[in-house]
């Protein structure tokens, strides 16, 4: 059974599961024009998560998939994390904050995972790691279709060995964090298709710079059973992207991305503007310390439409996105 038939969906195709960006009208809209909708809810609580799904369940029928980001282990160095929160302030004080509290998320996967089963979703996928042994077999054992994602051939054979059943493989054009949890590759995505193909045995998903019918068929050619789009969904009505954010998508020019830690600690290809420019060779601390430090500064920006300061990621092809719906979007792919 090919990838397609597994999930049930139309086109071999995967809304990218874009953390923040993703509503439950954007998710339902990708499931209902055929392909796999994808809740981002690597920023949710268990509680918020389940929320999400059940909204979804009443705007499609649909499969759709839940997005979950593998914890990591952290020592936190306060000395680095007082330095990397000073060097923000400069920034708060140009959006009206010498200072602001900053609460620490504590990570809720175990719960979540339990809502995935709870709630009957039957597709569940991963970033920025693998889960557990337990949660793969309880995840199986309620019939939870599991898709990892790999940077390297690396990691994409350690998702098919921990049990995953596809896996979305990202190329350094991908917009958005990068999925790595050994190393940091930066791989084209024509090369990594080519070599992960050969080495797994489950499908395998192509993700970055797709932007297009031409760029998802010559995935397809190599290998790939399906490809995963974010980008190009950007700047559609139902997508949660600030205004402006959809505005810089749609006037972005070739070459205006690059690769930063600097909103949350973890590299992560987004349009270049003054707070990644700013923020170069300052001292950053640890994911997720720095989304934590750095959230405040994204909403009151995104508050005073200030989008010098805010994180607006893409890949990048991000100059050939256009506005229109998410149907639409997809039946120029399919």
């Amino acid at each position: 059974m090919n990838f397609t038939e597994s999930v049930q969906i139309d086109h071999p195709i995967i809304q990218a599961p874009m953390a923040g960006v993703t509503t439950p009208e954007f998710v339902a809209a990708s499931a209902n024009a055929g392909v796999l909708g994808s809740i981002g809810a690597g920023y949710l609580s268990a509680e918020a998560t389940r929320e999400f799904i059940q909204h979804v369940r009443k705007l499609t029928d649909k499969p759709f998939a839940v997005n979950l980001f593998v914890p990591e282990e952290m020592n936190m160095d306060e000395k680095l994390v007082r330095r990397a929160y000073e060097q923000l302030q400069p920034i708060g004080e140009q959006l009206g904050m010498p200072s602001w509290e900053t609460s620490f998320s504590a990570p809720c996967f175990d719960e979540q995972v339990q809502v995935v089963i709870e709630e009957g979703v039957p597709v569940c996928s991963f970033t920025f790691g693998l889960p557990s042994e337990d949660n793969v077999r309880k995840l199986k054992a309620n019939h939870v279709f599991l898709i990892g994602t790999a940077t390297s051939v690396e990691e994409a054979v350690l998702a098919e060995k921990c049990g995953m059943d596809a896996v979305v493989v990202q190329g350094k054009e991908a917009g958005g964090h990068r999925g790595s949890f050994i190393g940091e590759a930066l791989i084209p995505l024509k090369e990594l298709v080519t070599d992960v193909v050969e080495q797994v045995q489950i499908p395998v998903i192509a993700a970055g710079g797709i932007a297009d019918k031409e760029q998802m068929k010559s995935m397809i050619d190599l290998g790939a059973q399906a490809v995963q789009i974010g980008t190009a969904l950007l700047a559609t009505k139902e997508s949660g992207a600030h205004p402006l954010y959809k505005q810089a998508v749609l006037q972005a020019s070739e070459g205006c991305t690059e690769l930063t830690k600097a909103f949350s600690g973890k590299s992560a290809r987004g349009i270049r503007n003054p707070f990644i420019i700013e923020m170069k060779d300052k001292p950053i601390a640890p994911y997720p310390i720095q989304n934590d430090l750095t959230k405040k500064i994204r909403s009151e920006a995104a508050a005073q439409n200030r989008p010098e300061f805010m994180s607006m990621w893409a890949g990048e092809r991000v100059h050939e996105t256009e506005g229109g719906s998410i149907s639409e979007i997809i039946s120029e792919f399919v």
